[in-house]
């Protein structure tokens, strides 16, 4: 018998103010056209002035354990993915534990830029299989339009805010593929693409939080190929391949790098799970996010075999194959 780490729950927030592509023209040299054709992008949600990363992260949780039916006493963990934590420290994992009176347990944040999601459930995944935790809350929220250069059209068009979580159960599985819950994980990270996309501050640096910045083209090629390939070790090391997948849900940058992950992996779009459009890059919390929408949507449903993948900087990328 083998212990794995199924999803129980899930949940997401978004922010009220929708900021579609015609917004931006009016301050930048660019169309709804040109946004939508270069990522599939026609709009995204951006943060109220007061509202942070841990507030929206809570709103999530609190949806996710609404429909695992549990309450914040049930868990023991919680995990948040996060490059835009309201503080330099504590963690915005404590902050959440606070907001949903969460007095037992631990929390902590994982920073793996939009692979922190992927990251963070392996983490939490390896937690639940050495028996230190029953119950994980874990977290993808960020606030990117924080962290945004405004003047520069190649990158403030491409980025939003939200966060997703899922709730996660110790159960015991036969040790196969046919177990619910995660079934394989292939983490990478390699830093000398790190120029690809970044930061330009940080406390020990600048000493403020920088502007986001990106090479587009040079990440778009890098992106595919690792995608690609961690998304096959993953399914290989369950024993798994292409054919039996029911759905992709990808870390949602931009259509063009879906669309180029999913042929090389030779599904077609039919089983990809898309948010993109709506939601803009919400870095970590772009595949929570997904998850919810596609469930909602009626797309992922009890059984169906998921793979999840994601790259951002570092670079460092990511995929988990499980059973929902």
């Amino acid at each position: 018998m083998t212990l794995r780490a199924v999803v129980k729950g899930v949940g997401h927030y978004l922010p009220e103010r929708v900021v579609p592509n015609q917004e931006f023209e009016k301050t930048l040299d660019t169309t709804d056209e040109w946004i939508r054709t270069r990522s599939g992008i026609e709009r995204r949600h951006f943060a109220a002035e007061g509202e942070a990363t841990s507030t929206m992260a809570a709103h999530a949780a609190r949806a996710a354990l609404a429909d695992a039916g549990l309450d914040i006493g049930d868990i023991d963990a919680v995990i948040v993915a996060t490059s835009t934590p309201d503080l330099t420290f504590p963690s915005v994992a404590t902050m959440v534990q606070k907001e949903l009176e969460m007095t037992r347990g631990f929390g902590f944040d994982v920073q793996a830029v939009c692979a922190g999601f992927i990251y963070a459930l392996t983490t939490a995944n390896a937690l639940m299989i050495a028996g230190q935790v029953e119950r994980v809350l874990v977290i993808g929220a960020e606030t990117f339009s924080r962290i945004l250069d405004w003047t520069d059209r190649s990158t403030c068009v491409l980025f939003g805010d939200g966060a997703g979580a899922v709730v996660l159960e110790s159960e015991t599985g036969k040790g196969d593929s046919s177990d619910r819950g995660i079934l394989s994980s292939d983490l990478h990270s390699d830093g000398r693409y790190r120029e690809m996309l970044y930061v330009d501050g940080g406390v020990s640096t600048s000493g403020s939080a920088g502007k986001l910045r990106m090479q587009g083209n040079p990440l778009f090629r890098q992106a595919v190929d690792k995608l690609t390939s961690t998304a096959h070790a993953a399914l290989a090391k369950a024993g798994l391949t292409n054919a039996d997948v029911d759905w992709i849900v990808p870390h949602q940058a931009n259509i063009r790098i879906i669309q180029g992950t999913a042929k090389k992996m030779g599904v077609p779009m039919e089983r990809v799970v898309v948010t993109v459009q709506d939601h803009g890059n919400t870095s970590a919390a772009s595949i929570p996010l997904a998850l919810s929408v596609g469930r909602a949507r009626g797309q992922i449903k009890p059984g169906d075999l998921i793979v999840t993948e994601a790259i951002g900087g570092g670079l460092a990328w990511g995929a988990v194959v499980l059973r929902w």
